[in-house]
């Protein structure tokens, strides 16, 4: 399907500047595209995906992706989005972060071949601009009644808006002019909150290049869902690109629990499936929902392009063991993914009946109940029964030696640490 109108199908477009104009170049060209992404953190959260993903389209259908990290702007904060001042953060910080990030964006692109991807970071140029050329080259351009007419910006009058926040729109201006100039790039994407600042960029390049330079913007719809809950939030906060502060399991079970009413929105918006693959799966949600086929689809897809073929089968095999129980044949690494939020105990000594372990990591309330609990088979340690009311745990109930997992029940599970 030609580009634009598999964007428009899949519900991605949300503004263009010219979109006839769009149209055109991208029939008669391959062009440069970016995308850029400010080091707030160490990682990036799934709520950065969309504008990245889109980009990778334009690279499939034989675009060059310039994807920008701004070492630069990331000193500055945007204000979009922002009821008050961001709080600055260190060089240092803001460097470790762009390196975090740097490596996160290499998993969603190809830099191979014809149209590889090109990663630029804007702290490179903008860092040999001194005070005064960025005042009489740049600020020159863009007149403070324009700015002020951005929401961004005038959104922030009442409250207040330093002069550092209010010069950020100038500075991503000056990252399209600058790749326009040097890389030919002649479309900016991004999300529905970066319309000013992209808008910005192009009255820049209108004003510095010759005349009959044209550029373009595309933004992206902000993701929402069905119920009017925020996208990307769990219980534990936002679900991160980072494995280490979202377990690839983790990860995958946020994608496999999304409702029926968003699945076939989120498989648009966020996989390379195809229209009919995509068309198939709706069919399934509406007269097989209990298959959930769409959910497992999502979570497979994304899974595997953040964290790979190997972290996706881990994904699965530590939520079927969830599921069945049965999860003796889990690693400890496996464990801790899966069991990350259960109540946990700390036991010190090498030998302890199980009666005592079920009252002292408060599995049952009393000596008592922990005996009837066995008798009646209400007790799982490591996915199997325990009946034995004079059980002792040994070596080998220790999965590596480091856990210990009791279940009481269907589902209350406790993790033993030692």
């Amino acid at each position: 399907m030609e580009l634009l109108k598999d964007l428009e199908w899949r519900g991605i477009i949300y503004q263009q500047t010219d979109e006839e104009g769009l149209k055109e170049l991208l029939e008669k060209e391959s062009i440069s595209v970016y995308c850029g992404v400010d080091p707030t953190a160490d990682s990036m959260h799934i709520g950065h995906l969309l504008p990245f993903l889109t980009l990778r389209r334009f690279q499939m259908h034989g675009h060059r992706p310039i994807v920008l990290v701004g070492g630069a702007t990331g000193l500055i904060g945007d204000p979009s989005g922002k009821k008050e001042e961001r709080q600055l953060q260190t060089v240092e910080t803001v460097q470790h972060n762009v390196s975090c990030i740097k490596k996160q964006l290499e998993t969603i692109f190809n830099f191979e071949g014809e149209n590889g991807a090109i990663m630029v970071n804007n702290y490179d140029w903008t860092s040999k601009i001194d005070i005064v050329t960025f005042l009489r080259d740049y600020g020159k351009h863009i007149g403070i009644n324009y700015m002020l007419a951005k929401d961004t910006i005038a959104s922030r009058l009442e409250t207040g808006i330093s002069f550092t926040e209010f010069t950020y729109t100038i500075l991503q201006a000056m990252d399209f002019n600058h790749l326009y100039e040097h890389h030919n790039c002649k479309l900016q994407i991004g999300g529905s909150d970066q319309w000013g600042n992209i808008t910005t960029g192009l009255e820049l390049i209108r004003k510095m290049q010759p005349e009959g330079a044209k550029a373009y913007g595309l933004t992206i719809p902000l993701v929402t869902k069905a119920d009017g809950t925020k996208f990307g939030k769990t219980e534990s906060g936002a679900v991160w690109l980072d494995p280490e502060k979202t377990s690839s399991y983790e990860f995958y079970q946020f994608w496999i629990n999304t409702a029926d009413a968003d699945v076939v929105k989120y498989l648009k918006f966020f996989t390379f499936l195809s229209k009919e693959e995509i068309e198939a799966l709706e069919q399934s949600v509406e007269t097989e929902p209990h298959l959930r086929k769409a959910q497992k689809a999502l979570a497979e897809e994304m899974t595997r392009l953040i964290h790979g073929e190997e972290a996706l089968q881990q994904a699965i095999k530590i939520s079927a063991a969830l599921f069945s129980g049965d999860v003796k044949n889990l690693t400890a690494s496996e464990i801790m993914q899966g069991f990350k939020d259960v109540p946990s105990y700390e036991q010190k000594d090498e030998n302890v009946s199980l009666v005592d372990l079920l009252v002292n990591a408060k599995i049952s309330p009393s000596k008592r109940q922990a005996r009837e609990d066995i008798t009646n088979g209400a007790i799982s340690i490591n996915g199997e029964k325990v009946t034995d009311v004079g059980y002792v745990l040994s070596d080998a109930d220790k999965i590596e030696g480091k856990f210990t997992l009791i279940r009481r029940g269907k589902k209350k599970y406790t993790l033993i640490k030692y």
